[in-house]
């Protein structure tokens, strides 16, 4: 799985330079006292952003209450320039918010083939064209293309989810640790592809385990603690700054 070059048609032009996704104090939870409380963010075209913070900041609440897996409780979710809030995952797809979840993210039973048509479901036409697009990201899948999902290894399958998530031409790519668990090799081979997939144009979200490598890539980040915003700035601003190091991301031994 090699560096792969981005085709012309997957690459985004004329882009406003404003954020594509809007967040603005959202509180969500599960029932009992809430997970996140009056985040707010925001997520740029071209732009990876990083969600970061220990365990237990409500991360993945963030995540799934911006791609329609629960129900905030008060806030607002904007995503080009239309308000999404509250409306289920199904219908954020077309809406231009594909969310990748950290598993169940493929259907083993089924092909990589059958996989991308599967992600294309929402489309009006022009599935097999995007298939091609992508194959043409993700040589490797395009390679074993009638394996099914349940024979690929874990960073194969991380590709594949990947992929799956962009066959919606989406505004906004939502990742949830796209690398936990992958050896090193795929772990860097996860992060080129994402760089390549914001070079298409496409808004990045993704939260992650490895603090340190997430803010090496990411144009901007926020921090969160407790479920609320601590921080924000460019990623390796962050990363630079003692006291984010010393309380959030660990040195290096």
């Amino acid at each position: 799985m090699g560096e792969a070059a981005v085709p012309s048609s997957l690459r985004g032009d004329g882009l406003k330079p404003g954020p594509v996704l809007e967040v603005e104090r959202l509180t969500a939870g599960y029932g009992g006292p809430p997970v996140i409380d009056a985040v707010s963010m925001r997520a740029k075209p071209g732009e990876i952003t990083a969600i970061v913070g220990p365990n237990g900041a409500g991360k993945s609440t963030l995540l799934k209450a911006i791609a329609g897996l629960i129900r905030p409780t008060s806030g607002k979710v904007t995503v080009k320039g239309v308000d999404v809030t509250g409306q289920p995952a199904e219908t954020l797809v077309r809406k231009g918010l594909a969310y990748v979840p950290q598993v169940a993210n493929v259907f083993p039973e089924l092909t990589i083939r059958e996989n991308l048509d599967m992600g294309g479901y929402s489309r009006k036409a022009g599935v097999h064209e995007r298939i091609d697009q992508l194959f043409a990201l993700f040589p490797d899948l395009a390679t074993s293309s009638h394996r099914k999902a349940n024979t690929l290894s874990g960073g194969q399958r991380t590709m594949l989810a990947l992929a799956r998530g962009l066959m919606v031409d989406p505004a906004v790519l939502i990742l949830d640790e796209p690398s936990a668990g992958l050896a090193p090799k795929f772990q860097g081979l996860i992060w080129e592809r994402l760089e390549q997939i914001r070079s298409t144009g496409v808004a990045v979200l993704v939260i992650e385990q490895n603090t340190r490598e997430t803010l090496r890539h990411a144009q901007w980040a926020y921090v969160l603690v407790l479920g609320q915003n601590r921080l924000e700035g460019p990623g390796q601003k962050l990363l630079d700054d003692e006291q984010v190091v010393n309380l959030y991301v660990g040195r290096l031994s």
